[in-house]
């Protein structure tokens, strides 16, 4: 007997693991951008690998297999 799989509650599970892989990177981000800030220099690469962060759990959204979520990394 094959077992169902709930696509969106495994959605879920992908997008908590991303976030939990994410925050130390995101908290490293934000101490790289106020030593830069406090250094007078460009911020640029910073602030976009922040919103690279904050956005990768939009990926899981058009994911439609599970190899797909098991694969997704931060």
């Amino acid at each position: 007997m094959p077992v169902n799989i709930n696509i969106d509650k495994a959605k879920d599970i992908t997008k908590d693991r991303l976030r939990a892989d994410r925050k130390p990177l995101l908290e490293a981000q934000d101490v790289a951008f106020q030593r830069a800030l406090e250094d007078g220099a460009d911020t640029t690469a910073i602030v976009a690998e922040k919103q690279r962060l904050r956005d990768i759990t939009d990926q899981v959204d058009t994911m439609t297999t599970t190899d797909e979520l098991k694969a997704a990394t931060v």
